[in-house]
């Protein structure tokens, strides 16, 4: 009786192993790791291309007003904001120096000119002692040294006629310096404009004996104005003289001004080995809200596109990796045969079709999973797209972005399709143990079972 019932659970023991078979045979293949994609869809609509700076408002012509002699402040006229007129006094230097020099060089000036008259008196008296001798040589009635003497008093006197001219004329442009100095003491504004800046107070000394020192700084003009921007050497080629720009200050966040680009200036600024080019803009200050010194953030529009097909940047980007291209092979592999070979076929159309793969689905070495941009011109993309389950490469034409989205002008992408933006392998093959859970492994060789 005891081994009747042996024999029955040994029998529940074999049927529960045979049962469990299959699901151990299958363990051992381990389980599929599961892609995740992220998706977008692929729509129409607007594209707006667009470079950013930032520049420097600053009035069209600025002056410096300086001093060209050296004194003390005497009196200001203007100051900060003050609106001033070409010719207009607008400082005075104190004129005590150059007066007292102005009266030396009109002493100096008189007496030349006097000199000069005593000079022409000389020569007259030597010119008529000349003339006496040659009556008497004539006559043999004196001595040739005499006579000889007396054209060489004659001469010399002449020559003393024109040193005095000489001296003279010096002494004329003394006193037309000292003139000159002593009119420069009134500082006169050169232009029509207003005062932005005034660097010296009453009863200072400026010196000019190097550089003329500066005491104004006078705008021209301050309806209209400009804009001197830094353009990235990456983004110069993009812009045009006569293009359209806006900016927006801190003073203003909420209103947007519009410029016009006048030109872009040729000479490189180099500062920490980045490349920068001046694009001046044209503006207009009629309000006179704007300021000089105020830092401005532009925006340049370059291209403008209404109602286009467009694809996120991120599935420009994105490339099947090593570990997604295993993934889809293992997937393959783990599939049923009862498919019909279809996950199998289009797992390896996905493998096969994808630049860098070798035999099998292997990516070859050095390649990254898709095309690299040596292969590729600069317009010439690759998009994966998911339909069924599977990511199958298309290659397209881009055209302007907008730093999110871009154009697709050429390619086989339609409205709707789904592009892939990133995949994720999650969890992994699990090991088995070939049979129950926790049983030991099957016995090898001889061991004949049950």
């Amino acid at each position: 009786m005891r081994r009747l019932k042996s024999k029955k659970w040994w029998g529940a023991v074999l049927l529960a192993a045979i049962a469990v078979g299959p699901l151990g045979a299958s363990g051992c293949r381990g389980s599929k790791p599961p892609v995740q994609w992220e998706t977008t869809a692929v729509d129409r609509g607007r594209i707006t291309a667009r470079v950013t700076a930032t520049g420097t408002l600053s009035a069209l012509v600025t002056v410096q007003v300086g001093s060209q002699v050296s004194g003390r402040v005497q009196q200001l006229f203007v100051d900060f904001n003050s609106p001033v007129k070409k010719g207009q006094l607008i400082a005075k230097i104190d004129p005590q120096l150059f007066q007292a020099s102005l009266e030396q060089a009109r002493a100096n000036y008189a007496a030349a000119e006097g000199n000069l008259e005593k000079a022409k008196v000389q020569a007259a008296q030597a010119e008529l002692d000349f003339k006496r001798q040659a009556n008497l040589a004539e006559r043999k009635l004196v001595a040739p040294a005499d006579f000889d003497t007396a054209k060489t008093n004659l001469a010399a006197a002449k020559a003393q006629i024109s040193v005095n001219i000489a001296n003279l004329q010096q002494a004329k442009a003394a006193l037309n310096q000292a003139r000159v100095n002593l009119a420069y003491t009134s500082i006169i504004s050169p232009t029509d404009g207003v005062v932005i800046s005034r660097s010296v107070d009453v009863g200072q000394t400026v010196a000019a004996s190097l550089a003329a020192p500066t005491i104004f700084v006078i705008a021209e003009d301050l309806r209209k104005m400009q804009v001197d921007t830094s353009v990235a050497e990456a983004d110069v080629g993009k812009l045009t003289a006569g293009m359209d720009a806006t900016f927006v200050v801190d003073a203003f966040p909420g209103e947007r001004f519009k410029g016009k680009v006048r030109q872009i200036r040729n000479a490189a600024q180099t500062v920490q080995n980045v490349v920068t080019y001046d694009a001046v803009i044209d503006v207009d200050n009629s309000d006179l809200k704007l300021r000089p010194g105020m830092t401005a953030n532009v925006t340049f529009i370059f291209a403008n596109r209404d109602n286009v097909l467009r694809v996120p940047n991120a599935a420009l980007r994105f490339r099947l990796s090593a570990d997604v291209s295993a993934a889809i092979n293992l997937e393959s592999k783990g599939a049923k045969s009862g498919d019909g070979g279809g996950a199998r076929g289009e797992a390896a159309a996905v493998s096969g079709s994808r630049p860098g793969s070798g035999a099998g689905g292997r990516p070859r070495a050095g390649a990254g999973g898709g095309s690299s941009a040596a292969d590729e011109a600069p317009d010439r993309k690759t998009v994966w797209v998911l339909g069924g389950g599977v990511p199958r490469p298309v290659k397209i034409k881009s055209g302007a972005s907008d730093g999110t989205k871009t154009e697709v002008v050429e390619g086989a992408l339609a409205e709707g399709d789904l592009v892939i933006t990133e995949a994720t392998v999650t969890g992994g093959s699990k090991p088995a143990t070939g049979g129950l859970p926790g049983a030991p492994a099957p016995p090898r060789g001889g061991g004949r079972p049950f």
